[in-house]
C-alpha cells in the first residue's frame, strides 16, 4: 500500500468511529441520570417511614437517631476510597459496583431480620451511594470536558428529583401495597437495579472510553498531587460541609419548626416538599451559569443571602410567611449543585477531579455530622427555635466566605503539586 493510500485510509478511519462513540455517549448520559436518581432514595424513603420501621424493628429512640446520622458518616468514610478504586478499576466499573451495592442493600435490608441487619445493609447501600457521589464529577469531566456545567446540572436535577420523589411517594406506595413498610422500602431496589444496566457494557467495552488526559500522564500527575496543600481544596471542602449541614438541618427539622409555629402537619410536610422541589429546576440552571463564569463567588453570595432571608423569616414570622421562607431556603440549598460544579472546575485533570471530589466530599460530610444533632440539643435545652435558627443563620456567613474563596479561578494542580 502506498503512503498516499495509507494516508487516505488513516483519514477515513475516524469517520467510522462516531456512530459507536455517539451510542456510547448516550449510554453514559443514561447511566449518569439513572445513577443520580438513586443517590438519595435510600435515605429519604426511610425518613418517610421511620416511625413504622422503628415500631416494626423495636428500635429505641437513640438507635433511630443514630440511623439518621449514618448517611453523612458513610459518605465521609467510604467516599475517600472512591478515587483509589477508580484509578485501579476505572470510574465506570466503580459506579456500576456502587449501583449494585445500592440494589443489594435496598433489597435485603427490610428483610434482614433485626436492627443490626437493617443497619448493616443500609450501610451497604450508603457505601454504593458514597463512591458514586464522588465519581459523578469524574465521569462528567472525563466524558464531557467541554460541557461540565450542563452535565453537572443534568445529574444534579436528577438527584434532586430522586430525593423529592422518594420523600413524596414512598408513603402512598406503601399504602397501595397494603401498608407493609417492608414493601414500601424494597420497591426502590428496582430503580437502583435499572441504574446498573447502562454501566455494564461500558465496563466491558473500556476501549470506547475517552483517553483520560491526552497531553500528560495522569497517574504520575495524580501521584504528585498533595491535595491538602491546596487552599482551594480546603475552601471547597468547608463550603461543601457547611452547605451539607444546612441541607440536613432543613430536611430534619424544618417541618417541625413550622408545626411548632402552628402550621398543620400536612401543610408542614408540603412546605418541606416545596423546599426540596425547588432544587429540581435550579439544579439544572445554576451549574450552567456557574460554568460560564470565571468566578462563582457572586452565585455563592446570592444563595447565601437567600438563606439568611429565609432564616430571618423563620425567626420573625414562621407561619405568616411560611411559603416564602420555604422557597428561599430551597434556593439556598442549591449550593449543593454549585459545589459539585466547582469540583469539576477547580481541577484540570480527571485524576485531579477524583482526588478533589473525594477530599471535598469526605471532609465536607464529616463537617456536616454535628449540625443536625446540635440543633436538636439547642432546641431541647432552650425550649424553642430561637437559638437553633440563630445557629443556622450564623453558619451561613462562613459558608459564603469560604464559597467565595472556592469560587476563584484557579486549580488544585497549581496549588498542590509537589
Amino acid at each position: 500500500m502506498s503512503s498516499t493510500e495509507r494516508g487516505t485510509t488513516a483519514q477515513a478511519e475516524p469517520r467510522k468511529t462516531p456512530p459507536a462513540r455517539a451510542w456510547t455517549t448516550r449510554l453514559v448520559v443514561a447511566g449518569i441520570v439513572l445513577s443520580a436518581l438513586n443517590l438519595r432514595p435510600a435515605i429519604t424513603s426511610l425518613g418517610a417511614l421511620l416511625e413504622e420501621v422503628r415500631d416494626g424493628l423495636g428500635m429505641s429512640g437513640g438507635v433511630a437517631g443514630l440511623l439518621t446520622s449514618v448517611p453523612p458518616l458513610c459518605f465521609a468514610v467510604f467516599g475517600v476510597t472512591a478515587a483509589r478504586l477508580a484509578r485501579r478499576f476505572g470510574p465506570a466499573a466503580v459506579v456500576c459496583a456502587g449501583m449494585a451495592a445500592i440494589t443489594a442493600g435496598l433489597l435485603i435490608r427490610p428483610y434482614a431480620g433485626g436492627t443490626a441487619g437493617f443497619l448493616a445493609f443500609s450501610a451497604l447501600a450508603l457505601m454504593g451511594i458514597a463512591v458514586s457521589n464522588v465519581l459523578m464529577p469524574v465521569i462528567v469531566k472525563r466524558w464531557f470536558p467541554d460541557r461540565v456545567g450542563s452535565m453537572t446540572g443534568l445529574y444534579s436535577m436528577a438527584l434532586a428529583l430522586g430525593t423529592s420523589a422518594a420523600a413524596a411517594v414512598t408513603v402512598p406506595v406503601t399504602g397501595a401495597l397494603g401498608g407493609d413498610w417492608h414493601a414500601g422500602l424494597v420497591v426502590w431496589a428496582g430503580l437502583a437495579a435499572a441504574a446498573v444496566l447502562p454501566w455494564v457494557p461500558l465496563v466491558r467495552d473500556r476501549g470506547n472510553a475517552p483517553a483520560p488526559e491526552p497531553a500528560h500522564e495522569p497517574e504520575r500527575t495524580a501521584a504528585r498531587l498533595r491535595i491538602t496543600r491546596s487552599r482551594t481544596a480546603w475552601a471547597l471542602a468547608v463550603f461543601f460541609g457547611l452547605q451539607a449541614t444546612a441541607a440536613y438541618i432543613t430536611m430534619g427539622w424544618m417541618a417541625q419548626i413550622f408545626r411548632d409555629a402552628g402550621v398543620p402537619a400536612g401543610t408542614a410536610g408540603l412546605l418541606l416538599a416545596v423546599t426540596m422541589v425547588m432544587g429540581v429546576p435550579l439544579a439544572f440552571v445554576i451549574p450552567r451559569i456557574a460554568a460560564r463564569l470565571p468566578h462563582q463567588g457572586p452565585i455563592v453570595l446570592v444563595l447565601g443571602l437567600c438563606g439568611l432571608a429565609g432564616y430571618a423569616g423563620l425567626y420573625l414570622a414562621p407561619a405568616g410567611g411560611a411559603w416564602a421562607w420555604a422557597m428561599l431556603l430551597g434556593v439556598s440549598n442549591c449550593a449543593f449543585p454549585l459545589a459539585l460544579t466547582m469540583v469539576g472546575m477547580r481541577a484540570r485533570t480527571g485524576p485531579g477531579v477524583a482526588q478533589l471530589s473525594a477530599f471535598a466530599q469526605s471532609t465536607g460530610y464529616l463537617i456536616s455530622i454535628p449540625g443536625p444533632l446540635l440543633v436538636g440539643v439547642l432546641y431541647q435545652h432552650s425550649g424553642g427555635w430561637g437559638l437553633p435558627i440563630a445557629l443556622m443563620a450564623a453558619l451561613m456567613v462562613p459558608q459564603m466566605a469560604v464559597g467565595v474563596l472556592a469560587g476563584r479561578d484557579r486549580t488544585v494542580e497549581d496549588e498542590a503539586a509537589r
